[in-house]
């Protein structure tokens, strides 16, 4: 099965770092402003999931949202969490570990695209 959001062995082993020194995580693609365009995580209580948020997948068993419009844009590709050293985003919980989760993406096959399940649980029209 095609994956919206995957993530490196780099990205999982902070995000497992995360979860043991906050517990519960969401993340969130930005769409630009301060942090320009990155994946943020952040505790469930630091951020409100809007109806205009969908749900593109897991990473480490936490859930990944991005916006519609970012959605919209995206949507032919998947998402690629990976971590570089340094500042993350400025909300972002790994910051403090001196990483930053970075995005990086891929255009889907024909074929993938073919096969990709519909988000069928929000309505993105």
């Amino acid at each position: 099965m095609v994956e919206r959001v995957v993530a490196t062995q780099q990205a999982l082993d902070l995000i497992e770092v995360l979860k043991q020194k906050h517990g519960e995580l969401i993340f969130h693609q930005s769409g630009g402003c301060c942090d320009n365009s990155a994946a943020n995580c952040y505790l469930p209580t630091d951020l409100t999931i809007g109806a205009y948020d969908v749900l593109l997948g897991h990473i480490g068993n936490v859930p990944f949202y991005i916006s519609k419009s970012q959605y919209e844009y995206w949507k032919h590709t998947q998402l690629i969490i990976d971590v570089i050293d340094g500042h993350g985003g400025t909300f972002s919980l790994e910051a403090s570990e001196g990483k930053g989760f970075l995005t990086r993406s891929r255009v889907f096959t024909d074929d993938e695209w073919r096969e990709i399940e519909p988000l069928t649980h929000r309505d993105l029209s």
